[in-house]
């Protein structure tokens, strides 16, 4: 997500309050995870709601009190605060306060799944859901088909991984598929994956091996790039016999290629150069 000066600002503030929502005793955090999309979904549809709420000519004051006249009974206190917050700040643009938004409510639910313990298994949940969407090209299009009503593309999710991943992960795969708007739905997962590993100050580690790795195997290989990387990575792995033997592994944009087609097609270049 890029934003300007103003809206970055903004996020900053609002991601404080946030904090200060969430540590606060009774707050279910996957609540206002929720309302804060639905308020996201709500400033999508209604674009003129959206450029008052994000009218820099207004006061604070007005901002957050045409918000507040809209949504209070809709949802809870909490989200309320979070809202005043990111409705009285000055955005560069509607656009970045909906998405600014958007990150609001993706933190809200990952720290929901880390107080229940349950962020390991979100974010193995959205790696793997990331690789089936990168690996059927057919599919990807079908979720960021910008002609698709948002009820079809809801339901085709549901079908997909309803009851087969937490209830987070399938909230935040549904915003992704919903706010895509063309974009690539896996590129965009793949950020998912990406801030789920941030919860615990962690990096991701994706490994591409020629055949399945024991877990004595993936220990020691953890244990190797944790030191070479001088902190704590996410390990997720996938078989691919194409490879001949051994691994690749790809730690953001550095990739170490220790695969036999890897080190076949070294030597085509070398020869051919």
């Amino acid at each position: 997500m890029t934003l300007h000066a103003a809206s970055r600002e903004a996020l900053d503030l609002a991601e404080n309050r946030l904090g200060e929502v969430l540590a606060a005793a009774g707050t279910d955090p996957a609540t206002v995870g929720d309302e804060l999309l639905s308020v996201v979904a709500l400033l999508d549809r209604e674009i003129g709601l959206r450029r008052a709420v994000a009218d820099g000519s207004s006061s604070s004051e007005a901002r957050i009190g045409l918000a507040r006249g809209i949504l209070a009974g809709k949802v809870s206190e909490p989200a309320l605060q979070v809202l005043d917050t990111v409705a009285g700040s000055r955005w560069s643009s509607p656009r970045e306060l909906t998405d600014g938004l958007e990150a609001l409510g993706r933190s809200a639910l990952l720290t929901s799944a880390e107080k229940s313990g349950n962020i390991d298994a979100v974010e193995d949940q959205l790696f793997r859901v990331t690789r089936i969407v990168a690996g059927a090209p057919e599919l990807e299009r079908a979720l960021s088909d910008l002609a698709a009503p948002a009820e079809a593309k809801r339901t085709l999710v549901r079908n997909l991984f309803a009851d087969k991943v937490d209830v987070v992960t399938e909230t935040l795969v549904e915003q992704v598929v919903l706010r895509a708007k063309g974009r690539g739905v896996a590129n965009a997962l793949e950020r998912l994956v990406q801030l789920a590993a941030e919860r615990r100050e962690r990096s991701v580690a994706q490994v591409t091996s020629a055949s399945a790795l024991s877990d004595e195997q993936q220990a020691r290989l953890s244990e190797k790039l944790n030191a070479l990387y001088g902190r704590q990575l996410a390990l997720h792995v996938e078989v691919d016999p194409k490879l001949g033997g051994g691994l690749v592994v790809r730690v953001g944009d550095e990739v170490i290629d220790g695969s036999t087609a890897g080190r076949i097609d070294a030597l085509r270049r070398r020869l051919a150069s």
